[in-house]
Parts: structure tokens; sequence; C-alpha cells
């Protein structure tokens, strides 16, 4: 019998040289970025890592995150009934205190496991996986008194290799629900220019590309070198609590420093892009470069030039014009804001997640809760290609 085993790390620090080797595909599993994550992480996430090994060998990686989740302090500007207010409030009651994450609640994905499928089969890493979660509860509980009170494994494409077989989840009580999807844009073989995309544009959507682009009038647009984010640091973080403090719900505030540690320690695999007008910062928005995707990240801007100048919309034209340029095989727009997504042409791909209370009876009622922590958005797919 091969003996398979579980450490736990509590800092990059910590993780054994094998682990780069691991999980090289993907900048979000890599040392560089947890680096970054940890230099700059919300004051209300900490990290730990699994690693899985069979006999001394590295087969198999989790990235975890600890969230001091209190669900009523997330829920941002929302006027509602006297009705929902109530619910909210015995939800907040319910749900308040320490969550364990695995996945990276700051990025859209399945950017938490990895294991060797030629070392290691799918439920031998699950079952040492959860060995490992039980453990880590234990430690939580006693060095920092703190309980547990849900798990939560986001965020999985349903056509996702791992989930063909659910049986792991299902043996540890684990509920699958669906979240909004991530809109991804396919970059199409012939575009090598943002010429070629406005070409297979239909005229509605050509001339809304034109639109845009008139209305963001005398405002430029130039990347950031390291010395400029950590200038403007301030800035760009007062442009992207604009943005995230008016969002419906929320589970965490980036730090001032975030974008500074990321270009710090990512070096040109992380971009960011500042829009001007008369010398001031009026918008960003930040792009991680991971293998040929091209990862859309955080961004932020000025309210009052928001409308007016569609830096939204222009924002999204000028990701994709990046990844035309550079021949990336996808822009990942992450989720939210489907529909105009949709109008640049993303398309989007289904998520799931699996999460489960430890107590036995709020389990058995988490599906219908968590489906007023990320509500359903009724939204309408655009299809601005020609046919």
């Amino acid at each position: 019998m091969i003996l398979k085993t579980f450490r736990i790390y509590k800092s990059y620090e910590e993780l054994p040289e094998a682990w780069d080797d691991l999980v090289g595909h993907d900048i979000f599993l890599q040392a560089n970025y947890l680096e970054a994550l940890e230099n700059a992480t919300p004051n209300n996430i900490q990290l730990f890592y699994i690693g899985v090994f069979k006999k001394d060998m590295l087969v198999g990686i989790a990235i975890i995150q600890r969230v001091q989740f209190y669900l009523k302090d997330m829920f941002r500007k929302n006027t509602m009934s006297y009705i929902k207010e109530l619910f909210r409030e015995i939800v907040s009651r319910v749900l308040k205190g320490n969550v364990l994450v695995i996945g990276n609640l700051m990025h859209t994905g399945q950017h938490a496991l990895y294991y060797n499928d030629s070392q290691i089969v799918q439920a031998d890493f699950f079952n040492t996986l959860f060995q490992g979660l039980d453990e880590l509860i234990q430690t939580i509980k006693k060095k920092h008194d703190k309980k547990i009170r849900a798990i939560i494994a986001k965020d999985f494409f349903t056509d996702d290799i791992i989930l063909e077989d659910k049986s792991t989840f299902r043996n540890h009580k684990l509920h699958e629900v669906i979240v909004q999807p991530n809109m991804i844009l396919p970059l199409r073989d012939h575009w090598h220019t943002n010429k070629d995309y406005i070409n297979t544009l239909n005229k509605k959507y050509r001339d809304r590309y034109k639109r845009a682009k008139k209305k963001f009038g005398a405002i430029t647009s130039k990347e950031l070198d390291i010395d400029s984010i950590h200038e403007k640091s301030k800035t760009l973080h007062e442009l992207y609590l604009n943005v995230s403090n008016n969002a419906k719900f929320n589970t965490f505030i980036l730090p001032e420093n975030h974008f500074y540690s990321l270009k710090l320690k990512l070096n040109d695999n992380f971009k960011v892009f500042g829009y001007f007008l008369n010398k001031d910062l009026i918008g960003f928005y930040t792009l991680i470069i991971n293998g040929k995707q091209l990862e859309t990240y955080f961004l932020g801007y000025d309210e009052e030039h928001q409308y007016p100048n569609q830096l939204y919309l222009n924002m999204l034209y000028d990701m994709l014009e990046f990844g035309i340029i550079n021949r990336f095989s996808n822009v990942v727009y992450a989720r939210t804001a489907m529909a105009i997504k949709s109008s640049v042409g993303a398309k989007a791909k289904p998520m799931v997640l699996y999460m489960k209370h430890t107590n036995v009876l709020m389990n058995s009622i988490l599906r219908p809760i968590f489906f007023l922590m990320n509500p359903k958005q009724d939204w309408e797919e655009r299809h601005p290609f020609k046919t």
C-alpha cells in the first residue's frame, strides 16, 4: 500500500521547492502570486496551503482561505423591504463567523486545487485533502478559539473534469450551488488587430463601439509602471472603492497596497492601466497574464465620468484590444455585469460551487440561504457578431 499524507502550511515561505514545479500552469497557484496576496490580503482573510504527498513526493495542492465572514456587513448600499431586511438579519446571525474557502475569493475561477493524475487518483486526493481540512479546523479552534461554521469549494466549471466524480462532495455532505457564470471571450485566430474585431461586429454593435470611443473624449490611457502604482496607490484604492462599495454584496475590501504588492511580485504578468483627464487619474483597470489566458482583475473609476464617458464599456474594449494584440487565447472577464460583457462578445460559461455548514440542521437549509447571498441576476444575452 502506498502511503498518502498531507502537510499544512501557514505561509508561502513554508512551501516545498516542488510546489511551483507542480503548478506551473496557473499563476494563481504559484508562490510569487501567493506571496503578493499574503502581503496585501484583506484583513478578514487568512491564507493556508495544503500539500498532498505520496511518500515524499508532492502530488497535489490546495489553497485555503479562512474568512471572517460577517454577512450583514457584506450587503452594500442596498435599500430593501422590511421583510427582506429581517430575513437578512436572521441570515447574518446564522452564518456570521469563520468560513473555510477552498479557493480564492479575490478572483473568479477554480484557482485552488490541482493534483497530478498520473500519481494519485481523484478520490484519494480529495479524501486526503478533507483529512487536512479536518486537522486545519481543529488547529484554528485550538490556536484562535474560532469555530469554522462553513466550508466552501469554489468555482468549478460544470464541465470540469473534477466534477466527473462528485461522490467525494456528496460523502462530505456538500451541496452543489449554481453561481453566476464566468464571462469569457474566445479570441478568433484571424483577429490580429482591433480593426479585425470591429469588422466582425454587426452594424448595431459597430455603431455602439464608435459611440463609446467618441464619448471617451479627451481621456487618455496609459500603463502605469511600478513607481506610478506606488505613488498613486491611494487614488487607485479610492477609485476601486467607488465600484466595490456600490456592489450589493461583497466579502472583503482590498487593502491600499494590494495593486502595488502584485506588481512588485508579478512584474510584467500584472498590468495596471490608468485613465487620465487633465492629468487626473479618473479610472483604471488591471490584468493578470496567466499563460494564454488574459485574466481581468479589479478596476475602479470616478463616478462623475463613468456614464458620460462610458468608462466601463471602454475598459472592456481596451482589455480586449490588449488581448488581441498580444495573441491571447481568451479574455476572462469574470462574473458580474454579464449583459454588458456579453455585448462585447463574451460568452457565459456556467459555474457551480460546493458548500456545507458544520451544523447539521443549518446544512439542510443552506442552499436557499446562499441564493440570498448571491442572488440570481436576470440578464439578456447579446449577440454582437455578424451571423
